[in-house]
């Protein structure tokens, strides 16, 4: 078992998805979320464990509703697909149901399908991507197909669109899981043989009735890729943690509490909608900038805690030179807002 494999214990290893290398690459700074994720630590049971449970992921109703909506999609060889579609795609492939159900038989039979000629779906691929110096599988539970001399994706979502408008949270986030495939494709077969523009399939209005409209993910792709190089190696993140750390969900809670403290976290806001641990790491940012949100703590570079930002803008204390900027936007906002509060009501 290699150094980062002990860092979970005993316990089996949670494989990355596209959504975990979304949300990763969207908080890149968060050392603790790259070395939990490359340990493959189940983050809900830890999170359970430690007393700090959240209401992260899909509800059941949402999962039973997109479950349903895909495999009616998926139904008679993906008849009702290609039919949405609206082009003839050829042949049609299961990976999900290979013989040899190893990981490195179905990526390898998803290479085989992906550089052949024919046009075709290809249901469950498997892909990797290098992320943090390690290698992802990712699994999709979505759908390729050739168009022309280009692959494109097909990502099947059950939020609807209704009267051609959807949630604007939602759409974002399936261009950047779809982005996530593109580039995983790209890295195997080149810029030029994957299309940027990828296919969602929506239900539309209140019904299951499919719906394709066409994403354009270019944006997307190039932000993954600018925040997975800034990535860190994991392997050198985890040489630089003591060698007795672990976080196993059997142990205790005050030793995973204190094993979590010796990794450092990068707590924003958002990372309510993107991670398990995110309660808990709101609880223990209580009282630092960050838990105002990015544009906070940006702003205010150098200036960790809430106390420290009412100190120097009061100018009780004296800032640092790394403060100066921040502790003079600070006392020029204090002294608006004194001026804004003396003035007689209606003025």
């Amino acid at each position: 078992m290699n150094r980062i494999d002990r860092l979970r214990g005993t316990a089996a290893g949670k494989r990355h998805n596209a959504r975990t290398v979304a949300a990763l690459t969207g908080n890149p700074g968060c050392t603790r979320r790259a070395v939990l994720d490359a340990a493959g630590v189940d983050k809900v049971k830890l999170a359970e464990r430690i007393g700090f449970p959240g209401s992260f992921g899909q509800s059941r109703f949402a999962l039973a509703r997109g479950n349903a909506f895909e495999a009616m999609l998926k139904a008679d060889d993906c008849a009702l697909l290609r039919s949405t579609l609206g082009a003839y795609v050829g042949s049609y492939e299961d990976l999900g149901v290979d013989e040899d159900g190893t990981l490195a038989a179905r990526h390898a039979r998803t290479r085989a399908l992906l550089r052949g000629a024919a046009e075709g779906l290809i249901d469950h691929p498997l892909l990797t991507l290098d992320v943090a110096g390690q290698t992802v599988f990712l699994e999709p539970d979505l759908i390729t197909h050739r168009t022309g001399a280009q692959l494109q994706v097909v990502e099947i979502k059950s939020f609807a669109i209704i009267d051609g408008q959807a949630d604007g949270t939602a759409v974002s986030a399936a261009a950047v899981q779809a982005a996530v495939y593109v580039l995983a494709l790209r890295q195997l077969l080149g810029d030029d043989a994957v299309s940027h523009e990828v296919v969602l399939v929506c239900p539309e209005n209140f019904s299951l009735q499919p719906v394709a409209v066409v994403l354009d993910v270019r944006k997307q792709l190039s932000t993954l890729r600018r925040q997975l190089s800034r990535l860190a190696s994991v392997a050198d993140l985890v040489e630089a943690l003591p060698s007795s750390l672990s976080f196993d969900v059997e142990l205790p809670a005050p030793d995973l509490v204190s094993a979590l403290s010796s990794v450092d976290a990068r707590y924003a806001p958002e990372c309510l909608s993107s991670c398990e641990l995110s309660v808990y790491c709101r609880h223990e940012s209580d009282g630092d900038t960050a838990a105002l949100g990015r544009p906070v703590r940006d702003a205010l570079g150098g200036v960790e805690t809430i106390g420290e930002v009412l100190a120097l803008a009061s100018g009780v204390a004296t800032p640092t030179p790394e403060q100066a900027e921040a502790a003079a936007l600070l006392r020029a906002a204090r002294r608006l807002r004194d001026e804004a509060l003396s003035r007689p009501a209606g003025s």
